[in-house]
Parts: C-alpha cells; sequence; structure tokens
C-alpha cells in the first residue's frame, strides 16, 4: 500500500514576512493520517484553525492567502510547494503573525526543516485526485489547464519583455516521474523589478522584501550579485509558486498541468472549476507501491527527490 506521510518531530523556525516585514514563529508539528494540512494562528485567542483546501482561499492578490472567520494566513505557497515535493500528507503548521515567513524566497529552506523533522509513514493509504478530463481556467491570455496523464507533469510559460529574463528562457517543462523536486525546483526564488518594489512598499507591501530573499531586477539586470540559481530560475519559481498552489486540493493531483502566464488566483480558479464538475476527477489510491505512478512510489524520506 502506498501510504500517507507526515513529519517525525515538531521543528520551528523564525523569519520575515515578505510584505508585512513583521517577525513571524513558525513551528511544523506532526498530524495524523487524514487530517490533511492544517494552519493554526496561535497569537490569536482563541486560536483560530484552517484546514487547507481550495474553498479556503480567500485572497490570491500576490499570495495564496488562507481566511476563515477573519483571520488570515499569508504567503502559504512556497511551504506548500515543499510539502508535497516531499510528500507529506499531514501537517500542522503554527504561526504567531498573518504572514508565512519568506525565508530565502524560494521552498528550500521549508525542505531543509521538514527533512530535518524527518519523514514517517502512516498506517493509511496515501489518496491522490486523478483528473478524468480537461479542465481550465482562463483570464485574457493567460490561463491554467489540467489534463489526464498518470503521474505528475508541469508545463509553464512567461511573458516578461526583460533582457535578462529573456536570456533565461521564458518555458519550462517537468515530469515529476523522472526529475527530482528538491534538485530542479526547490531552490528557485521569487524575484520583482526594482520600480515595482518600491511601489508596492508605498502601498505598505513588500515591506520584508530584500535581495536575501528574492532576485531584483532594474531596467536591464539582476542586482543580486550572486546571480541565478538555475538557468530558468524566473520559470521554475512560477512551476513552484503552481505547486503549491495546486496542493490546496487536499491531496496531490495525478495530472498534467499547462500554464501561461497564470499567478495565485488562476491557480485557485482551475481547481474550483476541477471540483465543481464531479465527472471530472476521482479520488484513487494504490493497494500496490508498484501500481502506483513513477514519482511517487519513493522512499519515506524523500518524494520527488
Amino acid at each position: 500500500m502506498l501510504k500517507q506521510r507526515s513529519i517525525k518531530t515538531i521543528v520551528k523556525t523564525v523569519g520575515i514576512g515578505l510584505h508585512s516585514g513583521r517577525k513571524v514563529e513558525l513551528t511544523l508539528r506532526p498530524a495524523p493520517a487524514d487530517a490533511g494540512i492544517v494552519f493554526a494562528r496561535t497569537d490569536l485567542d482563541p486560536v483560530v484553525e484552517i484546514p487547507v483546501n481550495a474553498a479556503s482561499i480567500g485572497d490570491t492578490r500576490l499570495a495564496s492567502v488562507l481566511q476563515k472567520d477573519g483571520a488570515r494566513v499569508s504567503t502559504i505557497e512556497h511551504l506548500m510547494s515543499a510539502a508535497a515535493g516531499l510528500g507529506i500528507d499531514n501537517l500542522y503548521v503554527d504561526v504567531t503573525a498573518e504572514e508565512i515567513p519568506i525565508m530565502d524566497g524560494s521552498a528550500g529552506t521549508f525542505v531543509f526543516l521538514l527533512q530535518s523533522a524527518g519523514i514517517e509513514e502512516l498506517n493509511a493509504p496515501k489518496r491522490f485526485i486523478k483528473v478524468k478530463r480537461p479542465v481550465e481556467a482562463r483570464e485574457g491570455d493567460k490561463f491554467a489547464r489540467l489534463d489526464p496523464y498518470f503521474g505528475f507533469k508541469l508545463k509553464f510559460s512567461i511573458d516578461f519583455s526583460h533582457p535578462a529574463v529573456d536570456k533565461t528562457g521564458q518555458q519550462a517543462e517537468i515530469d515529476f516521474g523522472d526529475a527530482s523536486y528538491v534538485r530542479e525546483i526547490a531552490r528557485a526564488r521569487t524575484f520583482g523589478f526594482a520600480h515595482e518594489v518600491e511601489m508596492m512598499r508605498e502601498l505598505g507591501l513588500a515591506r520584508g522584501g530584500s535581495l536575501d530573499n528574492a532576485i531584483v531586477l532594474d531596467e536591464y539586470r539582476i542586482l543580486n550579485d550572486d546571480g541565478l540559481r538555475y538557468a530558468d530560475e524566473f520559470v521554475k519559481h512560477k512551476i513552484l509558486d503552481a505547486i503549491g498552489d495546486l496542493y490546496v486540493a487536499g491531496h496531490p493531483l495525478l495530472g498534467a498541468y499547462t500554464a501561461h502566464k497564470s499567478g495565485h488566483g488562476l491557480n485557485n480558479a482551475l481547481l474550483r472549476n476541477l471540483f465543481a464538475q464531479p465527472d471530472a476527477y476521482e479520488i484513487v489510491s494504490f493497494d500496490d507501491v508498484k501500481a502506483a505512478p513513477r514519482g511517487f512510489a519513493f522512499e519515506p524520506q524523500m518524494a520527488f527527490a
């Protein structure tokens, strides 16, 4: 049986929110089978717990934001991406502010934390959302689409008219049947343009943003002294975000995701469109590990590693 997973021990870290600039303590705790991923605002009295699902995303401007009873947990996509990449089905996430810390702007720190906690198999079948027919969401020239596929692969294209981005390639495709999330996606950082950062700060956003947690570009070049981590880091970060956005479905997807210029809002609309059509998907599990798609029948300590 292909089993569900959680972490073995509690791990903690401290960071700042990308948009709020506020210090936040993050605690990751083991969760039992079928608990799913649950975020909790432990700074509130009473504590507000928000189970992750597509309907719990209430805001998608600049980040994926969980909302419940007036409480918010913002910028969850990088942590969710890391959980997906390591095959973690159940996790309790405690935060002391309304935003997950940005860390280095990628999912790399969260991968490190989760691996440090250890990955543990639970005695319950891992469930997947199997896409049975095409579903899409569109907005002008932007789109996100899911097609049937026995596995999980993503193809993403961006369109930024910028010399530094042009040099790196504006399209990438990755199939986790034969590729490593940890090596090829996890360390791709968020990025932004210097003039937009200044505008955002005037609006009270990006207060925690810096060259330490984002790739920043002026009109012509990358401002970070250390350059890029991947030759195509810009589009790979969009894939990283999409993996996190799609994982709010509640289970890993079996399907092929294709997108052009998509973002958090369109990714969430895609999931809502999928769940609005019961004949477009089914929940499946695998009694025989060998019958599971490549990339999912991994050792307990690794997933798309």
